[in-house]
């Protein structure tokens, strides 16, 4: 009996040393690169480094950017999502080309992770929990992160502007996605989730990240917001990229075509139950499949 008792009080010692070393790496310790000098964004690519919270310098971000030397205050501004392998200037990289087409300024956020195989909580699903399941202020949500960048671009470069449009893929298109279900009073102009791995389907059938049961929604905020599900074609196959294959994650569908299918015909039938107005719509990007490089070029046409 007493070798019992040692071998329980070793066991939880242990798992209490582990959650204590994990949550002060995760949440107490400063984390991130060194902040740069606030400056105005060049012409051409180049980066910087702020604060990711307003409250607090506990967490810094990296944040990517690309300015066509055309561009003016009366062109647009794009924010580009990473996927899971939080490869921010992979993604700004693959934009460049289109934003100068297009007179596009981008601004690229690395929400960098040691962890990112096995964390999902701090972006993809916005940071409204932490890895150990309690609940984040808003001011610590990722998508406030977004917001906060957005200010600082305005401010270094003594700028008033209103909005901008927002793109991600993969994990990056969950990060759009459930953004737009839970900040709809963000400046997002038009969001396009494209190649989703997962949804939080706009019903209280499933707990968040899966479904809105568990969280404050606006419903009517939301769907009002510009949302583009933009899905390729050929992204069929359960063995393209990583994908979620719980129990929740496989309700939605087999594979990321049919999870934002039934993701896009789910939300528009419950805007029709509840009389709302429904500003998304769906597109079909043919002959591509999980590739980011492809998809921003379909979704740089919806700009």
């Amino acid at each position: 009996m007493k070798v019992f008792k040692w071998l329980l009080s070793s066991v939880l010692l242990i798992a209490i040393v582990v959650v204590a070393a994990g949550y002060l790496y995760l949440y107490v310790l400063p984390t991130g690169p060194e902040i740069t000098p606030a400056k105005p964004i060049p012409a051409g690519k180049d980066s910087f480094v702020i604060n990711a919270y307003k409250h607090t310098d506990r967490k810094t971000i990296r944040v990517w950017t690309y300015k066509p030397a055309k561009w003016t205050p009366a062109d647009p501004v794009l924010f580009v999502m990473h996927g899971m392998g939080r490869n921010a200037e992979d993604y700004l990289d693959a934009w460049t080309e289109l934003a100068e087409q297009k007179g596009m300024m981008l601004v690229a956020p690395e929400f960098a992770s040691k962890f990112y195989r096995v964390i999902t909580n701090d972006y993809q699903e916005g940071n409204l929990e932490s890895y150990f399941g309690w609940q984040n202020p808003k001011s610590e949500w990722a998508f406030t992160v977004v917001e906060n960048v957005f200010d600082h671009v305005n401010n270094v470069n003594g700028l008033s502007l209103d909005g901008y449009h927002i793109f991600g893929h993969s994990a990056g298109g969950q990060f759009v996605q459930r953004m737009v279900a839970m900040k709809p009073q963000s400046r997002i102009k038009t969001a396009i989730a494209a190649n989703a791995g997962t949804y939080s389907f706009m019903d209280d059938m499933m707990p968040y990240p899966y479904g809105l049961a568990t969280v404050h929604k606006d419903l009517q905020g939301s769907f009002a917001k510009h949302l583009v599900v933009l899905l390729g074609e050929l992204d069929n196959n359960a063995q393209q990229g990583r994908l979620d294959q719980t129990g929740n994650a496989m309700e939605q569908g087999t594979n990321r075509l049919e999870r934002g299918t039934n993701f896009f015909h789910s939300s528009q039938q419950v805007a029709a139950r509840q009389g709302l107005y429904f500003n998304w719509q769906i597109q079909l990007v043919p002959d591509v499949g999980h590739e980011y490089k492809r998809m921003s070029e379909a979704a740089a046409k919806l700009l």
